[in-house]
């Protein structure tokens, strides 16, 4: 594991002599290969100028940025260096909650630091991944505002976390998660805080999505993505009671794109998705994960409910996620919605206005953190009449 300092700038206050400082900050990264390949979070090295690199024996290397993936949050650096110790690649898949495992890093720039705990939690998703507006970058590069604190915005992200309560901090980003054999199964990438230091959760990338993007970064430069081409919405007991359906557990299908795989493969608005690959679903990033994990091309099979009969669907994932059926007029509108008013709507159907008994109206089918109908409570599935 090493240390990074990165030089993000010249800062707009001047120095007492008048000079005008660069910003600095630090993160932690994982050497993969033994030329110099090191894997850190995208937060860490974004709009950096400078990349300094000093290793356990204290070795000082300038790295350079080989690409990045923002929907990740990981980044692949390279240093020119040779023998350097490789981390063993564990199975993230395999990770058991309540299993032990270590985290290391240079929290507070207190470099090399190991710190212990176990699983807390697997797949989880926090919405942090894409949440920063320019002014939380501006002040805080390295993911070192509390998670409860960030202004929210559309989420891109893909977030399948490992969570656990080893103490993980300021500096710990782009750090090793390792099992008890010293294999490495996540990055670590966030803490949830109202302080904005370690109050006993801590967020790491799995490996085995972080494998995939790491290889498509050095191979291509950047991350060859397929899509399944539908807007869905996780269940629960409350979102459905408002959809009047009896699942609440699964992925409720809103929106297929014309001409994604999702609609070659004969999805429909209504659909339940229930199980990925043969797995049960209980929330989004049990079919995200494994889709992130694929490129175009790839095929997935999905498990839906439809009319209370469940059927087996392969989906070939396609390289854009598609339209979703919506006209540049009406995306316009949507997306003005939902900056102003904090969600995305879309129209009943007959079949919804029967069962709400109402003639016209519009379905929440997504609530943006923080914003007008959260802070209201008005959840998605509610149904706007007027």
């Amino acid at each position: 594991v090493v240390y990074i300092r990165v030089t993000l700038g010249v800062q707009e206050d001047e120095n007492q002599d008048g000079s005008q400082g660069a910003q600095m900050a630090s993160g932690s990264g994982v050497i993969l290969s033994p030329d110099g390949y090191i894997v850190t979070n995208n937060h860490v090295v974004e709009n950096a100028n400078k990349i300094e690199i000093t290793t356990n024996d204290h070795r000082n290397f300038i790295a350079k940025v080989i690409g990045t993936d923002p929907n990740t949050d990981l980044a692949l650096i390279k240093i020119n260096a040779a023998g350097l110790p490789v981390v063993k690649l564990g199975n993230s898949d395999a990770v058991k909650v309540g299993e032990w495992v270590l985290a290391v890093g240079n929290p507070f720039n207190l470099t090399s630091t190991v710190t212990a705990g176990i699983v807390s939690a697997k797949g989880r998703g926090i919405g942090i991944i894409g949440h920063q507006d320019e002014q939380e970058q501006k002040e805080d590069p390295f993911g070192q505002t509390p998670v409860s604190h960030r202004a929210p915005r559309v989420n891109t992200g893909i977030e399948s976390f490992i969570q656990t309560d080893a103490a993980i901090n300021p500096g710990n980003s782009g750090g090793a998660l390792v099992n008890t054999r010293g294999e490495l199964i996540g990055i670590n990438s966030a803490i949830a805080s109202h302080t904005g230091s370690y109050e006993g959760y801590g967020f790491a990338i799995p490996i085995n999505l972080a494998k995939k993007v790491l290889s498509d970064i050095e191979k291509y430069g950047s991350v060859k993505r397929g899509y399944v081409g539908v807007s869905f919405q996780e269940l629960n007991p409350d979102v459905s009671s408002a959809l009047h359906i009896d699942k609440t557990v699964g992925l409720y299908v809103h929106q297929v794109a014309p001409g994604s795989g999702a609609a070659e493969a004969g999805l429909q608005h209504g659909d339940i998705i229930t199980k990925v690959d043969g797995k049960t679903v209980y929330e989004s990033s049990d079919l995200e994960e494994p889709v992130a994990r694929l490129q175009p091309g790839d095929a997935i099979n999905l498990t839906v409910s439809r009319d209370n009969e469940e059927k087996n669907i392969s989906v070939t994932l396609e390289s854009s996620a598609g339209n979703l059926g919506k006209s540049t007029a009406s995306s316009t509108s949507s997306e003005e919605l939902y900056n102003k008013l904090g969600a995305e709507f879309e129209p009943l159907n007959a079949d919804q206005k029967a069962q709400f008994n109402i003639d016209s109206g519009v379905m929440v089918i997504s609530v943006k953190p923080g914003q007008m109908f959260d802070e209201t409570q008005i959840p998605a599935g509610s149904v706007v009449t007027a």
